[in-house]
């Protein structure tokens, strides 16, 4: 396709984007009725303010952590359901560890869950940090995240996807 071509499709076509009903009819049902049920319980538990998450790597392979950046992006969008994630462990209500705590890491998880304020809900999230997963027999790794710190609800996968980690975080907090 030469220049002139190129610039008169980009330029002079009038369908530039996609039309509305190819991406509103793959909206996430599940998605969306979790997400409202999350909401109303935060607000009832947490008195209209967000519950605030502070996110440690105990040692992961960083397979987790990529879909918890995926539940910041704008499909899964969890702060609109209530949920935010921190930079401090001052300010979290919920910690959510991933991956196998290593030796390396085992005192900065130890630092993170002691300067959270209690009661704290701790998370473990995927195999790594549930049962210490493929490396829980290494010379480098102290083993799952409950051999460091209390663990309060567990998350397994590798990785767990998004959708799995709000239904389980629903679930616990219904209990």
């Amino acid at each position: 396709m030469s220049k002139i071509k190129l610039l008169k499709y980009l330029f002079l076509n009038s369908n530039l984007t996609e039309p509305e009903n190819n991406y509103k009819k793959n909206k996430d049902v599940d998605l969306e009725t979790i997400g409202t049920e999350l909401k109303t319980i935060i607000k009832k538990l947490y008195n209209g303010r967000s519950l605030r998450i502070r996110a440690v790597d105990g040692g992961s392979t960083n397979a987790e952590e990529m879909e918890l950046i995926a539940l910041g992006n704008a499909y899964y969008d969890i702060e609109r359901f209530g949920l935010s994630f921190v930079a401090s462990p001052r300010h979290a209500d919920m910690l959510w560890v991933t991956g196998p705590v290593t030796r390396n890491l085992e005192r900065a998880v130890k630092t993170t869950y002691e300067a959270a304020p209690h009661p704290c809900i701790v998370v473990a999230i995927g195999d790594g940090a549930c049962t210490g997963g493929i490396w829980k027999d290494s010379y480098a790794v102290v083993g799952p995240v409950e051999s460091v710190i209390p663990v309060h609800i567990k998350i397994p996968g590798d990785p767990p996807s998004p959708k799995q980690i709000l239904s389980v975080i629903l679930q616990s907090l219904r209990n």
